[in-house]
C-alpha cells in the first residue's frame, strides 16, 4: 500500500496557518514551517495527540537554502509519499508608514517574504505536486494555495510596502496557475479581506462576530479548493465576513 500523501503549510501562526494545518491534518500527515519553533510546537503536539501526524521545521521562506533544507527533511520524514497540498501562508510584516519616511530596506521587507518567499516555496513544492498529478493516484488534484490580503488588490495610503509584496504574490499566483494547470496542479490565491478573529487581539474584542473572519472558515474554504475536480478549478477566491465593507 502506498504511503498516505502529505501536506505542507508555510507560515504557521495562531490564526489562518494553524486553522489550515488542523483542517488538512484530518486527511494527511502534515509538515509545518515557521521561523520560530514557538509558532509550531504546540500545534504539532496538538495534532499528534489528536491522532494525526505532524512535524514542525524551523525555516525562513525568504532564504532559498533554508527552504531546500526544510523540504529535504519533509521528503525524508514522509519518504515515498506524494505531496497532496502546499499552502503558502507566510506574509511580510504589516506596518503603516508615510512613503517619504520609508527606507528602501523597509519597502523591500514585505517583498522578501510575500513575493520572493512565495517563489522559493513554489519552486520547492511544485515538482512534488507535478509528480503527484502524474502518478494518477491522488484522490484530489494536488493543490498549491497562496494566502493574500485586501492589499493584494487595494493599496491604501501608507501601506506601500505591504501592498507591493501582496500584489506581487497575486501576480505570481496567476502565472503559476496558467503554467501548471495543464500539468494537473490546482493553483489558487485567496484574498482575505478583513480582520481575522484571532484570540488576544484586543482591538477586535468589541467587534461583532459577523465582522470578523473565522480562521476555521478560511481553512474550510482552502479544503474545498483542494477537493475541486480538474473540471472546476477556482484560481482566486474572495473571503470576507458578512459585515465587511468593500
Amino acid at each position: 500500500m502506498a504511503p498516505t500523501p502529505f501536506a505542507v503549510v508555510a507560515g504557521v501562526g495562531p490564526g489562518t496557518g494553524a486553522a489550515v494545518a488542523r483542517r488538512f491534518s484530518k486527511a494527511y500527515p502534515i509538515a509545518l514551517l515557521a521561523r520560530s519553533p514557538e509558532s509550531y510546537e504546540p500545534l504539532v503536539q496538538e495534532i499528534n495527540n489528536a491522532g494525526g501526524k505532524a512535524i514542525g521545521i524551523s525555516a525562513d521562506v525568504s532564504n532559498e537554502e533554508s527552504i531546500k533544507s526544510a523540504f529535504a527533511q519533509i521528503k525524508k520524514e514522509y519518504q515515498g509519499a506524494h505531496c497532496a497540498a502546499a499552502i503558502f501562508n507566510a506574509s511580510g510584516r504589516f506596518f503603516r508608514k508615510p512613503l517619504l519616511d520609508m527606507s528602501v530596506d523597509e519597502f523591500g521587507s514585505s517583498w522578501e517574504v510575500s513575493a520572493k518567499g512565495a517563489l522559493i516555496f513554489s519552486q520547492a513544492a511544485l515538482p512534488l505536486l507535478v509528480q503527484t498529478a502524474s502518478s494518477g493516484e491522488a484522490k484530489f488534484p494536488p493543490t498549491l494555495i497562496y494566502t493574500g490580503a485586501t492589499a493584494s488588490v487595494k493599496a491604501n495610503a501608507q501601506v506601500a510596502a505591504f501592498a507591493s509584496g501582496k500584489w506581487a504574490l497575486r501576480a505570481l499566483s496567476m502565472s503559476v496557475a496558467r503554467e501548471f494547470a495543464p500539468q494537473g496542479v490546482h493553483v489558487a490565491h485567496a484574498i482575505i479581506d478583513g480582520p481575522i478573529d484571532i484570540a488576544g487581539r484586543d482591538w477586535l474584542k468589541d467587534m461583532a462576530a459577523e465582522a470578523k473572519i473565522a480562521p476555521s472558515d478560511i481553512a474550510e474554504t482552502y479544503w474545498n479548493l483542494h477537493t475541486q475536480s480538474v473540471r472546476c478549478f477556482t484560481n482566486e477566491v474572495d473571503i470576507r465576513a458578512m459585515l465587511e465593507k468593500w
